[in-house]
């Protein structure tokens, strides 16, 4: 059995796909609606969705709604920047209660106007047990200026550096040894940050490199650098266990505001977690820079099931329900 669940398992394939050149973000609410309407929509997602040009996130509310359990998976958590911090003291950061998640990518030779229409028709094959928060577009910055061609944030640092590759980028992001339905299965964290584009205009070049921690001019990590740099807050091998997460991020922009969305994938959601509080100060009052530039508007956790053949894998959630119904 274990052999057989090895084969069949598979990730959703946008999960480990370099970023796409645009991006729409689609948040999902629940409407009041039995959880057999609930499971009979997310069937027919299942089939809808192939996991590369729409990754699918199953929030802890959706699973909740439908009795089921996800182990591993629970809503994002109330964390507060301590009371003495100079960036926003007190500060709760937000945490949304989002039942599903679809990051629809692009595929070659698609424009804005294809992940409007294919947005259109999942909000439309949903409605009767979802219905669409909001939706937000994005893209990729300066891929190729870069050294590591990752794209840039539009603070103008390469984003995603430390991202880990090939079987380590696996290891990371997706679930294994609990079995069929759960083997290649991933969760994600995901965060609407906004940046002050004023703030950051007041910095010097080197204050600026000195709040992210590394060289815009060449990506090198400063040695340097403060204790509050973002780099060194969230350095994924200085935590024990070590905290690697891959990276899928993207920058938004509507009207006047803008930021990254930020996307971070991972076997558990415990290195995510790691991370978020230590940038908070909460391990020893240091509380990353980045808070100074840009802060997060938004945050939820998403299970993200693996796929069987071309199918999302939704076993372990309706299995139960679909039996009863």
């Amino acid at each position: 059995m274990t052999t057989r669940t090895a084969v069949l398992a598979k990730p959703q394939p946008g999960i480990l796909a370099d970023l796409p050149t645009l991006g729409r973000y689609l948040f999902f609410s629940l409407r009041s609606t039995p959880p057999a309407v609930l499971a009979k929509a997310l069937e027919k997602l299942s089939v809808h969705a192939n996991g590369h040009t729409a990754v699918v996130g199953l929030g802890h509310s959706l699973v909740h709604h439908l009795g089921a359990c996800i182990p591993g998976l629970r809503p994002f958590p109330a964390i507060t920047l301590p009371p003495k911090s100079t960036q926003s003291a007190g500060q709760t950061l937000p945490a949304n209660d989002t039942a599903l998640w679809c990051w629809l990518r692009s595929a070659e030779g698609e424009d804005a106007g294809h992940l409007l229409h294919r947005g259109q028709q999942l909000v439309a094959l949903l409605a009767p047990a979802l219905r669409l928060q909001r939706a937000v577009d994005s893209f990729t910055h300066a891929k190729e200026a870069g050294p590591n061609r990752h794209g840039h944030d539009l603070t103008g640092y390469e984003d995603g550096t430390e991202n880990p590759t090939g079987k380590a980028a696996r290891t990371a992001a997706l679930v294994s040894g609990l079995g069929l339905g759960s083997d290649a299965g991933s969760f994600v964290a995901v965060q609407q940050w906004q940046h002050n584009f004023s703030a950051l205009a007041q910095l010097t070049p080197s204050q600026r490199d000195h709040t992210l921690g590394r060289r815009q001019s060449d990506n090198e990590e400063l040695d340097d650098a403060p204790a509050c740099a973002h780099v060194k807050r969230t350095a994924q091998e200085s935590f024990t266990p070590e905290a690697f997460v891959l990276r899928r991020s993207m920058p938004w922009v509507q009207g006047a505001k803008a930021g990254l969305m930020f996307v971070a994938f991972g076997a558990t959601l415990d290195a995510f977690e790691a991370q978020i509080r230590r940038m908070v100060g909460q391990d020893d009052g240091v509380v990353d820079a980045l808070f100074g530039i840009s802060k997060p508007r938004t945050g939820a956790y998403f299970w993200c099931p693996p796929l069987r053949g071309k199918h999302l894998d939704l076993s372990i959630l309706l299995r139960q329900i679909l039996a009863e119904h």
